[in-house]
C-alpha cells in the first residue's frame, strides 16, 4: 500500500516539475524591425514554432542539454545555432536580408534543404505520431494538375497507393493501398482539420466530398498504428489541412482560373486575413466539364468558411462550414470487347448522380499550461446522395428508354464530439507524453431504393405507385451509436529510444430497421410473388484494440521506426441491404478483424537524399470480398466473408537532390529525382469458398511505381512523372481478363498500365501560370471494374489531356 501511495505521489510531483523554455525575438539586422511568421526549428527534437506579429517566439518543454536550432524566413539568410539549455533562456536573433529577391527555384531549394519534412513530428497539437508510418503532402510543393485534383500527381510521394481514375475533375477521391478497395477512399478515416467528413464513419465510410487541393496547406497520411487515435480501420488516416489566414494581412485574395480538355473550367477564389483577434479563411470553388466520353457532363459548387477567434495565446475558438453540391451525368461501364473497340463509347444516356453536402464544426483549443493541451471538436453532417439510372449486370444491354430507371437515395444525418488531452510529464529524468481522448458519434441515416422516372433528365423522384412490380425496392433506417476511449503514451527511455503503447476501447451499436420487396415475375412480366419483408437488425458489440510503436534516433536526421496495431472493420449499409443486380450479399456477412505492422528506416543523408524504406504486414480474419459462382445456371458475384488473408511487402521512397550533388554552384537551378515503389505480395491463407485459398488478394498490383524528374531555372519549374502498376485482380477467385467478353465487363483482372504526366509553372510577381499534359503518351487503360455506380463494367481512364491555370495573389 505504501508503495502505491509513493508511486502516485511521485507521478503527481513529476507532473509539476518545470521544463526549460527558450524565448526571444527575431528581428531584421538591417532595420531592427521584428520579423513575423519566421520559423524557429528545433532540429534536435524536430519541432517548429513561429514568431508572432511582434517577432516573438517561445520554445517550451526543453530538457537540459545542447540543441541545434535553425531560424528561417523567406527573405532572409538562414541562421543556424547550437544552444546549451540548463535553465530558462531568453535569446534574440537577427537575420540578414538577402542581397537579391529570390526566384521560385531558390525559395523551393532553401526550404527543402532546411526542413525536408516528409513525416509528421512526434507530437502535433493534441495528437501523437511517434512510431507511425506517416507521410505529409505539402501542397505548395506539388507540381501537377491541381484544378482537376489529379490524385496520382498530388499523392505521388505517398508510398503504395492504388488510385482509381474516373476523369471527373477529381469530384471524388478514390485511393486505397495494401489490398484495400480504393472506391471512395472507404478504408481510410477521412477528415479535414481533424474532424470526420465521410458519409457515416462506421455504417457508410465513403467520401463523396473531397476538398479542392488549391485550398489545402498539407495532406496528412498516417498508417499502421493510426487506428488507435482515429478509429478501427485498416487503412489509417487521411487528414486534409486547410490553409490558414495570413497573420499579418487584413485581406489576402487568391484567384485561380483554369481551363482544359473536354471543356474543363474551374474557378477557385479565396479571401483570408487577420483583424486583431479575429481570423478568417473562406473560398468558393466552381467546376464544370463534359468528360471525354458522351453523357459525362458535370457541375460542382463548393464553399468553405473558417471563422476563428483567438482569445489569447492559450485559447482559440473556431467555427467551420463546408457546402458542396454537384450533379454529374455518368456514361456507365463497358464490357472488355467494348473497351478495346472504342473506350470513348457510352450506351447510358439516363444515368445521373447528385450530391449535397453540409458539414459543420466547432473547434476549441486551450493550453492549461506549457505541459497540458486540450482540444474539443464538435462536428455534424447533413447530406444526401442520389443516383438514378440503368445499371443491369449485362453491361452491353441497351437501356430500355420506356422502362423506369433505378433510383437510390441516401440521407445522412450525424454528429459527433471528440475531446483530447495531452500532457507532458517527467518520468525517470526524461519527458514522457500522455494522450487520452474520447469520441462520441451518433448517426441516423435513411436509404430508399426503387423505381425512378422514365425520362433522361436528372430527376430523383420515386414512382412506386406507377411501377409497383419493379423488382428492387427497399426502405431502411440505419441508426448508429459509437462511443470510444483511446490513449497513447510516449515513453522516452533514452534520448534516442522511445516506445509508444496505446489502446482504443469501442462500443458500437448498429441497427437496421426497414422493409424490402420480394418480387418474382414471369416471362410476361406478371408478378408470381410480390411480398413485403419486414426486417430489423440490432448489432451491439464492445471490444478493445491494442498497439505499440517505437522509434530509435540514429542521429538528428535519421531514425528507425516500427509499430503494431490491431484493426477492425464494421459491416456497412451496403453489406446489409442494397439490392444490386451485379452481386448478392451473404446474409451471414460479419465484421473483419486483423492487424497491421510496419518496420522501417527514414531520414535524410546530408543535403542530398531524403528517404523512407519499410517492410509491412497486414493480416485479415474473415476478409470481406467478392467471389464468382454459378446459381441456377447464372454467373453470380457474391459478397461476403471470403476467408483469412495475409498481405506483406516492401515500400520505399527516395528523393535525390541532383543539383546539390553534382552542380552546387548552380544556385538558381533545381534538379530532383524521386522514386516511389511498393512491392507487394498476398495470399488467401484459408477460405471455405471454392477456388480461393492460395489465391492473391484483390486490388494489389505486385509492382506500384511512381517516379519523376523535377527541374527548374529562376521562376520556371517543370517536371515529368511516370506511373506504373502491374496486373491486379478484382475478385478473390482471381478471374482472368476475357478480352472477348461482350456482355458483363464486371469480372476479370485489370491489366498493367503506365502513364506519363508533364507539368510546368512560371511565376511573375503576383501572377503564376501553370500548364501541363496528363497521359502524355495517350495510353488507353482502365483502373477499375465497377459493380455499381458509376458502372457496372469497365470505367475507362482519361486519354491525353491538357490544362492551364492562371493564379493571381494579392
Amino acid at each position: 500500500m505504501k508503495l502505491k501511495v509513493f508511486s502516485i505521489l511521485f507521478f503527481l510531483v513529476s507532473l509539476v516539475q518545470a521544463q526549460h523554455t527558450l524565448s526571444g525575438k527575431i528581428t531584421s539586422a538591417a532595420t531592427g524591425k521584428p520579423i513575423p511568421n519566421a520559423e524557429v526549428w528545433n532540429k534536435t527534437a524536430s519541432e517548429v514554432v513561429k514568431t508572432d506579429k511582434n517577432g516573438n517566439f517561445k520554445v517550451e518543454d526543453l530538457d537540459q542539454g545542447v540543441y541545434e536550432f535553425a531560424v528561417f524566413s523567406y527573405e532572409y539568410a538562414i541562421l543556424n545555432k547550437k544552444i546549451s539549455i540548463n535553465g530558462d533562456l531568453n535569446l534574440d536573433f537577427s537575420l540578414s536580408p538577402l542581397a537579391e529577391s529570390l526566384s521560385e527555384v531558390m525559395i523551393t531549394n532553401r526550404r527543402e534543404q532546411l526542413f525536408a519534412l516528409r513525416k509528421l513530428r512526434k507530437v502535433e497539437g493534441t495528437a501523437i505520431y511517434a512510431g507511425k508510418k506517416s507521410e505529409v503532402v505539402l501542397l505548395d510543393k506539388v507540381s501537377g494538375n491541381l484544378a482537376a485534383n489529379n490524385a496520382r500527381e498530388i499523392y505521388n510521394q505517398v508510398v503504395g497507393l492504388n488510385i482509381y481514375d474516373n476523369g471527373d475533375a477529381g469530384l471524388q477521391l478514390n485511393i486505397g493501398g495494401r489490398g484495400l478497395d480504393p472506391n471512395r477512399t472507404q478504408n481510410f478515416n477521412t477528415r479535414q482539420n481533424g474532424y470526420d467528413i465521410s458519409a457515416d464513419v462506421l455504417g457508410y465510410p465513403e467520401s463523396y466530398y473531397t476538398p479542392p487541393p488549391e485550398a489545402l496547406r498539407e495532406i496528412q497520411v498516417v498508417r499502421g498504428a493510426a487506428s488507435l487515435q482515429y478509429g478501427t480501420q485498416f487503412g489509417g488516416l487521411i487528414n486534409f489541412k486547410f490553409k490558414q489566414a495570413p497573420p499579418n494581412k487584413k485581406l489576402e485574395i487568391v484567384s485561380r482560373q483554369s481551363v482544359g480538355s473536354y471543356n474543363l473550367f474551374t474557378s477557385f477564389n479565396s479571401l483570408s486575413g487577420t483583424i486583431g483577434k479575429f481570423n478568417y479563411y473562406t473560398y468558393y470553388n466552381y467546376k464544370t466539364g463534359e468528360g471525354f466520353r458522351p453523357n459525362s457532363e458535370y457541375d460542382s459548387h463548393n464553399f468553405f468558411a473558417h471563422l476563428g477567434w483567438k482569445f489569447n495565446e492559450n485559447t482559440e475558438l473556431a467555427f467551420e462550414y463546408t457546402y458542396l453540391d454537384y450533379l454529374a451525368q455518368q456514361p456507365g461501364g463497358l464490357t472488355d470487347a467494348q473497351f478495346y473497340k472504342n473506350p470513348d463509347y457510352s450506351n447510358r444516356e439516363r444515368n445521373w448522380f447528385d450530391v449535397n453536402w453540409n458539414l459543420y464544426a466547432l473547434k476549441f483549443k486551450h493550453r492549461f499550461s506549457n505541459r497540458i493541451d486540450f482540444s474539443l471538436n464538435v462536428f455534424g453532417l447533413d447530406a444526401s446522395r442520389k443516383a438514378v439510372g440503368f445499371r443491369e449486370n449485362r453491361v452491353s444491354q441497351p437501356d430500355d428508354l420506356t422502362a423506369p430507371r433505378e433510383l437510390l437515395v441516401d440521407d445522412f444525418s450525424n454528429w459527433g464530439a471528440e475531446a483530447r488531452l495531452l500532457t507532458r510529464y517527467k518520468l525517470f529524468n526524461d519527458e514522457s507524453i500522455l494522450l487520452v481522448g474520447s469520441k462520441y458519434y451518433d448517426a441516423n441515416n435513411f436509404q430508399k431504393q426503387g423505381p425512378g422516372t422514365t425520362s433522361a433528365k436528372p430527376e430523383f423522384n420515386f414512382t412506386n405507385d406507377e411501377f409497383p412490380n419493379y423488382p428492387r425496392q427497399s426502405d431502411y433506417n440505419f441508426p448508429n451509436k459509437n462511443l470510444a476511449f483511446f490513449g497513447e503514451n510516449i515513453f522516452n527511455l533514452t534520448n534516442k529510444l522511445s516506445i509508444t503503447p496505446g489502446f482504443r476501447i469501442e462500443y458500437i451499436n448498429t441497427k437496421a430497421n426497414g422493409a424490402y420487396k420480394e418480387i418474382i415475375l414471369d416471362l410476361a412480366g406478371n408478378p408470381l410473388i410480390n411480398e413485403t419483408r419486414e426486417e430489423e437488425k440490432d448489432l451491439e458489440r464492445s471490444f478493445a484494440l491494442l498497439g505499440v510503436g517505437a522509434t530509435y534516433n540514429l542521429n538528428t536526421y535519421n531514425e528507425l521506426y516500427g509499430n503494431f496495431s490491431q484493426n477492425y472493420r464494421s459491416v456497412t449499409f451496403s453489406d446489409i441491404r442494397v439490392v444490386n443486380p451485379s452481386f448478392v450479399v451473404d446474409p451471414n456477412i460479419s465484421e473483419e478483424k486483423g492487424f497491421t505492422s510496419d518496420f522501417g528506416i527514414r531520414g535524410r543523408i546530408e543535403k542530398y537524399v531524403s528517404y523512407d524504406a519499410s517492410i509491412f504486414g497486414l493480416w485479415y480474419q474473415d476478409r470481406i470480398g467478392e467471389v464468382l459462382g454459378v446459381e441456377d445456371g447464372f454467373i453470380i458475384r457474391k459478397r461476403g466473408n471470403i476467408g483469412d488473408a495475409f498481405i506483406y511487402g516492401l515500400e520505399t521512397f527516395a528523393d535525390w537532390d541532383l543539383k546539390n550533388t553534382f552542380f552546387k554552384q548552380a544556385k538558381n537551378y533545381r534538379l530532383n529525382l524521386f522514386v516511389n515503389t511498393a512491392f507487394t505480395n498476398s495470399e488467401y491463407t484459408a477460405s471455405e469458398e471454392n477456388n480461393v485459398e492460395g489465391n492473391q488478394v484483390e486490388f494489389i498490383p505486385s509492382v506500384n511505381l511512381k517516379t519523376g524528374l523535377n527541374f527548374g531555372y529562376a521562376n520556371f519549374l517543370a517536371g515529368f512523372q511516370y506511373t506504373y502498376l502491374s496486373k491486379q485482380y478484382t475478385d478473390a477467385t482471381n478471374a482472368p481478363q476475357d478480352v472477348n467478353d461482350n456482355q458483363r465487363g464486371i469480372e476479370g483482372s485489370i491489366p498493367a498500365y503506365g502513364i506519363l504526366d508533364f507539368s510546368t509553372s512560371y511565376s511573375l510577381g503576383k501572377f503564376k501560370l501553370e500548364a501541363g499534359i496528363n497521359n502524355l503518351l495517350d495510353n488507353s487503360y482502365f483502373t477499375r471494374r465497377a459493380t455499381g455506380y458509376p458502372g457496372p463494367g469497365i470505367i475507362p481512364a482519361q486519354p491525353i489531356s491538357w490544362y492551364t491555370s492562371l493564379q493571381f495573389k494579392f
